[in-house]
């Protein structure tokens, strides 16, 4: 890296550190503000639920499914976030010694990472006390976070850009826009929003940063690496799509034969694919930094894995 381009990232980093001091909050006298959720309400917005995929359901058991959608959205990224936060601070140690605003950025990333674990374990909770006993969430994201941390940086980055750039594409194209959604939910991922958007430029910086310092043949690892984490992730959402298709079926008020209860876990599924693999990889920026990387052969092959999991 000459010194201009170090220059330029460090503004970068610098504008990240002003953006997070500027929009921080807590998260009771900010964002729950002793407010409870309402059954009245869906939580997830049909472009995200993909509600119209389900279609042998009432409405009212389409809002049901958004609301086991969005209480499940809340704990993927509780999941993710501690593996993110894992690698954001073992990212720091490059800067200890370093650039001290891009240390103090990251550790910046670190705490805020934390606040949002602490928030989507209190909206799990809130959750559960108005919707019916029975929902499953059973990832250890400690296990995952091992699993995820045993891979490279590079595909570890790559899946975090990936991730906190569709946060953020949800919440503009889909959350924000739907009057019919839970005021609490959306404020939830207002508040979310507003710290990812910082989150995402450092994870791009630091992901460029080190690629510079690989090999062709590490490089041509990561991918392998990516791939594999994104095939990880598509057997997460498998194992919750089946978990929240059962809770539907038992808690939905009437008889689902074995057709229609198949039909029901493949919408899950779906659904959940579209929110956590292609919204992210299909994202304009994601798709510009991840080019800039690698060579027409790695794209063809991580086009070829995402292709499987339709």
């Amino acid at each position: 890296m000459n010194a201009i381009e170090k220059i330029s990232n460090t503004d970068r980093y610098a504008r990240c550190i002003q953006t997070s001091k500027r929009v921080r909050w807590d998260i009771d006298k900010d964002v729950i503000r002793g407010r409870r959720f309402d059954v009245a309400h869906k939580f997830l917005p049909d472009g995200l639920s993909l509600a119209d995929a389900f279609t042998t359901l009432s409405a009212d058991e389409k809002r049901f499914v958004s609301q086991i959608q969005g209480r499940t959205y809340a704990n993927i990224f509780g999941l993710v976030e501690r593996f993110i936060n894992a690698k954001v601070l073992e990212l720091s140690h490059d800067h200890w010694f370093g650039d001290q605003v891009a240390l103090e950025a990251l550790v910046r990333f670190s705490d805020e990472e934390l606040k949002h674990q602490a928030l989507f374990r209190r909206i799990d909770a809130m959750v559960g006390e108005v919707l019916p006993d029975g929902y499953r969430f059973d990832i250890d994201p400690n296990g995952v976070g091992h699993a995820v941390l045993g891979k490279s940086t590079w595909a570890v980055l790559a899946l975090t850009l990936d991730i906190e750039l569709f946060t953020q594409l949800h919440y503009r194209e889909s959350i924000e826009p739907d009057t019919g959604l839970s005021e609490l939910f959306k404020d939830v991922f207002l508040y979310h929003w507003k710290e990812e958007s910082q989150h995402a430029t450092l994870d791009e910086l630091e992901w460029v940063r080190h690629d510079a310092e690989l090999t062709a043949e590490q490089r041509e690892r990561a991918v392998d690496e990516f791939i594999e984490l994104v095939a990880a992730v598509d057997g997460i959402l498998q194992a919750q799509a089946k978990a929240d298709a059962a809770y539907f079926t038992g808690k939905c008020g009437r008889a689902v034969d074995a057709a229609e209860a198949r039909a029901i876990e493949a919408a899950f599924l779906k659904a959940y694919r579209w929110q956590y693999i292609h919204s992210g990889a299909q994202h304009p920026h994601f798709g510009k930094v991840l080019s800039g990387l690698i060579t027409e052969k790695h794209g063809q092959r991580i086009q070829a894995a995402l292709a499987t999991l339709q």
